[in-house]
């Protein structure tokens, strides 16, 4: 059985993330799954999403709420879960079928982070991931996990992200197709001035769009109203496939 974690943790989003993103999940993945939650807070996410305790990690103090809380879910033994596991953000819209993340044969798949482009005119886009949307077999990466226990600190301030740091540390890094995940600022929002015109749209053979940074799915849907260059027209197909 295929299994799909989420993880919550803090106030930065409430149950209803979690309830929509299993219906998602559930519409779009006609395999069996289990779907699991690992928070600190399991009210209101209902059945039969299995809500968890977070995995233990030894995090600094001060960094209790930071991302790196990610790094945990590559410890030996995940509760009782074992296999192949597609690991979500709670930010993402699904809108394609999902069997393709369960399919492609590597040992760690996650999106190749999107960068502005003109940072990638005279290099090449570097190899880091966005965790967003990432895939490993439960134990088989367990390393990762304890690298970061061996100088916590070290790990967080030598690297910016919780995924330049997953992306250097994992095995077999590989980069999902680039039209299987899309961010919506990146790829669903027409380029300027033409946000100001057209309404975002679903690329061509997108499964999950990826709501990094603003908007979240909810200020998408109804547009965001910010200065001329990032302003965004309502997008209703966000409440057809984040319900």
């Amino acid at each position: 059985m295929a299994n799909v974690v989420c993880m919550k943790w803090g106030q930065l989003y409430g149950p209803d993330y979690v309830n929509k993103l299993y219906r998602g999940v559930a519409r779009h993945l006609t395999t069996a799954f289990r779907f699991v939650c690992f928070t600190d807070d399991p009210s209101g996410v209902e059945p039969p999403v299995e809500c968890l305790p977070l995995p233990p990690i030894d995090l600094p103090r001060g960094y209790e709420h930071s991302a790196f809380r990610k790094i945990s879910l590559f410890a030996d033994r995940l509760a009782d879960l074992r296999g192949p596991t597609l690991v979500l953000d709670l930010d993402v819209v699904i809108v394609g079928d999902m069997g393709c993340f369960f399919a492609l044969d590597a040992p760690f798949c996650i999106i190749h982070n999107w960068i502005e482009r003109r940072k990638t005119l005279l290099r090449p886009r570097p190899r880091i991931g966005n965790s967003s949307v990432f895939r490993f077999v439960i134990g088989e990466q367990a390393h990762v996990l304890d690298d970061f226990h061996a100088d916590p600190r070290r790990a967080i301030q030598g690297y910016p992200t919780e995924q330049a740091y997953m992306s250097d540390t994992v095995t077999g890094l590989t980069f999902w197709p680039e039209p299987w995940v899309r961010s919506f600022k990146r790829h669903c929002v027409p380029p300027p001035p033409l946000n100001l015109l057209l309404a975002p749209r679903i690329p061509r053979d997108a499964r999950i769009i990826a709501f990094h940074g603003r908007p979240n799915p909810d200020e998408a849907a109804r547009g965001l109203a910010a200065s001329w260059r990032k302003r965004t027209r309502p997008a209703p197909w966000i409440d057809r496939d984040w319900r």
